[in-house]
């Protein structure tokens, strides 16, 4: 059985438990969680490299500290700014929608750069309410998934 199944089952789901599951374990907590509403507000945010090993924790540290630390999303609810570098500059806007996934078809969170972001024109993001306040979200770049990140509203 999937410690996402054990995860899923605890009240305390956080980025820390999430960090310790692997690519199918977290495939499993997406699949099982539904759309939540659009996100609103500054979003921190932690990525998930190398899921399920030693390494995603650091990792998701110095990415925080260097290079991405969530995004935040405009008065009117409907786009989002990535919160980009030490500073947490934002930059990189985005559209929010409710969409069907790429992963299994149902309703997800849609955070769509294709007509928004020269930069990041092939970037999709999709993200699902895993826990109150908590989002995973899974990456697309060039119509194929390459990684994972939580969002916390606050």
């Amino acid at each position: 059985m999937f410690r996402a199944a054990t995860v899923l089952r605890e009240d305390a789901l956080d980025e820390r438990s999430l960090r310790r599951l692997d690519n199918r374990e977290l495939d499993t907590v997406f699949r099982s969680s539904r759309a939540g509403d659009l996100p609103r507000g500054r979003l921190p945010g932690t990525t998930l490299l190398f899921p399920g090993t030693r390494a995603c924790g650091p990792l998701a540290r110095l990415v925080h500290l260097v290079a991405w630390q969530g995004k935040e999303t405009e008065p009117s609810g409907r786009s989002l700014e990535n919160l980009v570098g030490p500073l947490g500059t934002r930059t990189i806007r985005a559209l929010l929608s409710h969409d069907r996934s790429w992963v299994d078809g149902r309703k997800c969170v849609l955070i769509d750069y294709s007509r928004t972001s020269v930069v990041a024109r092939m970037v999709r993001d999709e993200i699902r309410l895993v826990t109150p306040g908590l989002y995973l979200g899974v990456i697309w770049l060039w119509k194929r998934r390459v990684g994972w990140f939580t969002l916390r509203q606050r």
